[in-house]
């Protein structure tokens, strides 16, 4: 499998991410920035350090001076694009992360001038690196810049009138980066926190840092039984986030629901699996919300072309333009939770006054790469004329697969940018009926599979 992806470079250390692959990037990618300077940051993996060094030396072969960040999270990469170092302003950062992914993974998350470098940039990067020769080796041009510090003390600042909140908060760092900056922001809050794994570990020893599957949440929810009021977990490199209650596990479009709530007719943007339940609810209480692709390059290009206060993903990437920046920060996301606490916020009633859904989690249906765009084509074209006992469709949209919508709720299909699969999920205000929904979608994607 090819290690360019939609939205990022991502590939297993040594096998595909080596001397030779990663100074090639380094060089082609060069090409690509039309300033002197670069500002990379690299994840707790590891292979982290020794990647950073192969792509410094494509980055120098190409002209370009690097700002080195150390170990941060990909949300200070971010960050470093907006300030200025000794008078110079980055023209594009480089995370280097394997973000939730296992051990052995490793990986590159671009910015060039301040957007998003994906999709077909990214692939077309791939295609010159394929043929491209080996750069010469020039000498290095690094220099150190206190990105890390910079942050902490813009998050300190920024959230003053948290200090003195009782609150009790339990953490999970999952041995990603998180742990480099969140326990130092807290601390000068001065706010009643308890953490657990948060020594940055690349080999992720007590779980695996993806807060959106449940089983990595079960040692947080266990300390929040016994000694907290909120928990928050982290992924590997600190852009998404799950917020946690006694009663509820927040999902991403919840967290934009309750957010959006002290912004003054906000523009939201969600992606194509958020629940038909914040739609509803933003435009109800008079905001603008806007469906849009999945992913967080897609979701940070829309927020930028309609002026979007925020965004989020399901999964947990919350994008605020709103007081910051646009685009995700799970640290971020987690004093601006922690700030609707303060105000007063009971979070469990509030989720509580929304009307009751019944909505499985994403379920991943197994193909190829080659055949998952053809089966969602397929879907679409069945759809034109489905069979009898099919339910009633009210109507569809297309910006990313299909999401149908019925009499009493949705589904959806879609095909993953990032690995071989598709990617299902289905909302009913009756439970039999998203029961329903599943079975009549899932039949349509086998008789899409088999007429291929």
């Amino acid at each position: 499998m090819s290690i360019y992806r939609e939205y990022d470079i991502r590939g297993i250390y040594k096998k595909e991410l080596n001397k030779e692959s990663v100074t090639k990037i380094g060089y082609g990618l060069a090409s690509k920035i039309e300033g002197e300077y670069v500002a990379v940051g690299y994840d707790a993996r590891n292979h982290s350090p020794i990647l950073f060094e192969y792509l410094v030396a494509g980055l120098n072969a190409g002209g370009k001076k690097v700002l080195d960040m150390g170990l941060v999270p990909t949300p200070v990469n971010y960050f470093t694009n907006y300030q200025e170092w000794d008078g110079i302003v980055p023209s594009a950062s480089v995370m280097i992360t394997g973000s939730h992914n296992p051990s052995e993974y490793n990986g590159f998350k671009i910015t060039v001038d301040k957007a998003p470098f994906f999709g077909e940039d990214i692939y077309a990067l791939g295609r010159e690196c394929e043929t491209m020769q080996m750069p010469p080796k020039v000498p290095r041009d690094v220099s150190k810049i206190k990105a890390k510090e910079r942050y902490i003390d813009f998050m300190v600042n920024e959230f003053q009138h948290l200090k003195g909140l009782q609150t009790k908060i339990v953490y999970d760092c999952g041995n990603g980066v998180a742990g480099v900056v969140l326990p130092e922001i807290f601390e000068k809050l001065a706010l009643h926190v308890k953490g657990i794994y948060v020594e940055p570990d690349g080999t992720f020893p007590n779980h695996h840092p993806d807060p959106s599957v449940e089983e990595n949440l079960k040692d947080v929810k266990a300390l929040l039984e016994k000694e907290g009021d909120i928990a928050f977990a982290y992924d590997g490199d600190a852009d998404r986030i799950a917020v946690l209650t006694h009663k509820n596990n927040i999902k991403g479009d919840m967290m934009a629901l309750l957010y959006a709530m002290k912004m003054d007719k906000p523009t939201v943007v969600g992606e194509v699996k958020c629940s038909q339940v914040m739609y509803d609810e933003l435009e109800r209480r008079g905001a603008k919300a806007v469906m849009y692709k999945t992913g967080h390059s897609n979701l940070k290009v829309k927020m930028k072309e309609i002026n979007a206060d925020l965004a989020c993903e399901v999964s947990g990437h919350v994008f605020f333009k709103n007081r910051y920046f646009g685009y995700d920060d799970a640290i971020y996301a987690t004093l601006r939770m922690l700030e609707l606490v303060h105000e007063g916020i009971d979070l469990d009633a509030e989720l509580a006054k929304l009307p009751q859904v019944y909505s499985t989690e994403e379920i991943k249906v197994e193909t190829t790469e080659a055949q998952k765009f053809k089966i969602i084509e397929k879907v679409k074209e069945l759809l034109k004329n489905p069979p009898a006992d099919f339910p009633v469709i009210k109507d569809m949209i297309d910006v990313d697969g299909v999401r149908i919508n019925f009499e009493k709720g949705w589904g959806l299909v879609r095909a993953s940018n990032t690995t071989p699969v598709l990617v299902t999920r289905f909302e009913s205000t009756d439970k039999e009926e998203a029961k329903r929904y599943e079975n009549a979608i899932n039949d349509l994607i086998a008789q899409a599979k088999e007429s291929l």
